[in-house]
């Protein structure tokens, strides 16, 4: 395939402000020329919805810093064109996060056009619908992990609590760790979500309601570290509760975005916190956790955390579900599966 074979029309699902800065999105046909710049034209196989994306499609978050723009922050398919000679027409690739959908046109499209450097060639060992089932959550709790055990953290240190388990993020944290050597504990407030996270691998389970945070400074140390996906008061009490030299990988802010604790944890423990950022860090970096994703830190229960695939067309009824806090494990969006042949 080549630029001179894409049709002067393709679909994508397109996101506007109007003047009365009101957030409309839908189906439109449009070219290549109103993608946003980049050095690799791809045909895209499979997108995946994550959160931000519904609140980008749905107008609910300010996730869009221009408009209009593509939605989707995730994408995977096959090289037609590349400017860039570490991508050539027919090479597998993958893009995850890389501020698709916030400043770039994003993977809900037939056809996509990306900055080189987002671009990742496909591991052996995934599927094109793989690296989507994975996406953005499971790239980012491999940062985490990753992260961790680049600062020491080491199995022997102790059981990894991990927050918010039951969202994609938590889920992959927890089947990760626990596939090479962790303890985990999964803390949650769903009752009804155990027997899932046990599946996942997670060696005990922790009750939110009844977790008590302490109010000390330094409360007794319990985690040999932690994957944090809530932020605030969760947050503090974990920076209260990790052991020496214990890590903190610390994602999201579901609970809040504020932190009250002391630097006594910092100083007295050595605990260390580890801001993870799965949008911007350089390619090399991105690429080797990828590398991780298809061998060691390869999810083994992929198909529970990921068992749906809905149509291309289907994505505008999906949103909802991810707006009101019904939805549980992942989606995959199928826009050409021939393409994972």
């Amino acid at each position: 395939m080549s630029l001179q074979s894409i049709p002067a029309k393709f679909t994508a699902f397109r996101v506007h402000r109007n003047e009365d800065k009101t957030i409309t999105s839908g189906f439109e046909q449009i070219s290549l020329s109103d993608l946003t710049e980049g050095e690799v034209v791809i045909k895209v196989a499979y997108s995946d919805i994550n959160y931000k994306d519904a609140l980008a499609a749905t107008g609910k978050g300010q996730i869009l810093r221009t408009y209009p723009l593509v939605a989707g922050i995730d994408l995977s398919g096959v090289v037609v064109d590349s400017s860039d000679g570490r991508f050539s027409a027919g090479d597998k690739v993958l893009v995850c996060g890389a501020q698709l959908s916030e400043i770039y046109d994003g993977g809900y499209t037939e056809y996509a056009r990306v900055k080189s450097d987002a671009v990742v060639a496909l591991p052996q060992g995934l599927s094109l619908r793989d690296a989507m089932a994975i996406g953005t959550a499971g790239f980012t709790a491999a940062i985490a992990v990753q992260r961790m055990e680049d600062n020491g953290q080491i199995p022997e240190r102790g059981t990894i609590l991990v927050t918010g388990a039951t969202g994609g993020v938590g889920s992959f944290a927890i089947n990760m760790l626990s596939n090479i050597g962790y303890r985990v504990a999964a803390l949650t407030g769903k009752s009804d979500q155990h027997d899932y996270l046990t599946q996942l691998g997670a060696s005990e389970i922790v009750d939110r309601h009844a977790l008590d945070n302490g109010t000390r400074p330094l409360e007794k140390a319990i985690w040999g570290g932690a994957v944090d996906n809530l932020g605030d008061e969760t947050l503090a009490y974990l920076t209260r509760t990790v052991v020496p030299w214990g890590n903190i990988a610390s994602i999201g802010l579901a609970q809040g975005f504020k932190l009250n604790t002391t630097v006594m944890p910092f100083i007295l423990r050595g605990v260390s916190l580890l801001g993870i950022n799965s949008i911007e860090m350089p390619l090399t970096v991105r690429a080797k956790a990828w590398q991780r994703i298809a061998t060691d830190l390869k999810p083994t229960q992929l198909n529970l955390i990921a068992p749906r695939t809905i149509a291309f067309q289907d994505i505008e009824q999906a949103f909802g579900a991810y707006i009101d806090g019904s939805v549980t494990a992942r989606t995959v969006v199928e826009i050409d599966a021939s393409l994972d042949k």
